[in-house]
């Protein structure tokens, strides 16, 4: 069984910054991608960046320069740093990894529960 177990979300001001981390932790075999994606209230949920293991980085629009996404591959850990927010970066932000459970099984996508951000102005 695969566990993705997310920490760091909470409550700032506009311009402050949080840190969200996630860690994946049970049988793995292989983490391929790691990232994150966010849905607010009445909107779909958005990639808002992903990394591969080898340090490929796919960053949405909306967060470049501001977020900045790292992976400790060692501690299946993927890592958003999350600077000069704004209102509308509040959402609750799932984590998500594309995991082999052992060499035999294909990867499947794996979700966190959702950590909130909240971004007061």
């Amino acid at each position: 069984q695969v566990q993705l177990v997310e920490s760091g979300g909470g409550l700032v001001q506009a311009g402050g910054s949080l840190r969200l981390a996630c860690a994946a932790s049970g049988n793995i075999f292989n983490v391929r991608i790691m990232g994150w994606h966010r849905q607010a209230p009445g909107k779909q949920r958005e990639l808002v960046a992903s990394i591969t293991s080898g340090g490929s980085m796919n960053v949405a629009d909306s967060v470049k320069g501001r977020f900045t996404i790292s992976r400790d591959n060692s501690k299946n850990t993927v890592y958003l740093q999350m600077n000069s927010l704004k209102p509308e970066d509040t959402a609750v932000y799932y984590c998500y990894a594309e995991i082999a459970p052992n060499r035999l099984r294909p990867f499947s996508n794996y979700w966190g529960q959702g950590t909130q951000v909240t971004v007061s102005s």
